[in-house]
């Protein structure tokens, strides 16, 4: 089977298909394919899967991603933690907040980088994502709600919110993101750490009442050509007794 992939900028061409197509081979690789055929000139790309059941369907889905996000200026290294299945791809267009100026946009841009790369590093410390800046587009991977939380961040600051209401923005969504994983953690089975004798125990007769529903129970379950069975059933216990009388 073919499939067609997202055309790459001529300037990230040699990116992808790295010294001597080692990139274009860990690509393969990792997707399970069996050979992605990319266009020099034009950035065209086309992959070509093997027969049903030979490849990964959910890589074969997130591979169009992990090409975008190369195109767009992410390392492939980072970029092909796309393949993962919890991971996945957003892009924020600076065009839509700031419009096509150039000059707005390097504005926004250094607003997100922030000194000495500080306020990127940030970002993806709180939301364990990866983040790449090229020309008017922010490139984000990672986990869903870290992802979103990222996408969130860049859209305050591409926006006008201040570096501290965008910290303390980060800092929120990191504890509920904590708080949500505790959560789910606790959630499990729960065993009753109590044995039933020692809670029977705690009611006078209970006991007693347990185990005659439980000889009745089995009494109706005993097999009638089961000779040993039949005998035990009939067997009484200390306090039973069959009582005779006339009408």
């Amino acid at each position: 089977m073919r499939q067609s992939l997202p055309r790459v900028p001529k300037d990230r061409i040699a990116v992808l298909i790295g010294a001597k197509g080692a990139t274009r081979r860990d690509l393969q690789t990792a997707a399970g394919c069996k050979y992605i055929n990319i266009d020099s000139e034009s950035g065209d790309l086309e992959v070509t899967w093997g027969e049903p059941g030979s490849y990964d369907p959910v890589k074969a889905f997130k591979l169009p991603d992990v090409i975008k996000a190369i195109g767009r200026g992410m390392s492939p290294t980072k970029a092909i933690q796309l393949l993962q299945d919890e991971w996945f791809f957003e892009i924020v267009d600076l065009k839509e907040h700031v419009g096509k100026r150039s000059n707005q946009q390097r504005r926004i841009r250094a607003r997100i980088i922030g000194s000495e790369g500080k306020i990127r590093k940030l970002i993806e410390e709180h939301t364990s994502t990866e983040i790449t800046i090229y020309k008017s587009t922010v490139v984000l991977v990672g986990e869903g709600s870290g992802l979103m939380a990222a996408r969130n961040a860049i859209e305050m600051l591409a926006t006008g919110s201040e570096h501290g209401t965008v910290i303390k923005y980060l800092e929120k969504a990191r504890r509920k993101a904590r708080l949500d994983n505790r959560t789910l953690d606790s959630i499990e089975e729960k065993v009753n750490e109590t044995p039933s004798g020692e809670f029977s125990n705690l009611v006078p007769g209970l006991a007693e009442l347990s185990r005659r529903r439980s000889r009745r129970l089995k009494a109706h379950q005993v097999d009638p050509s089961d000779a040993d069975a039949v005998e035990e059933m009939m067997e009484f216990t200390e306090d039973e007794s069959i009582i005779w009388e006339e009408e």
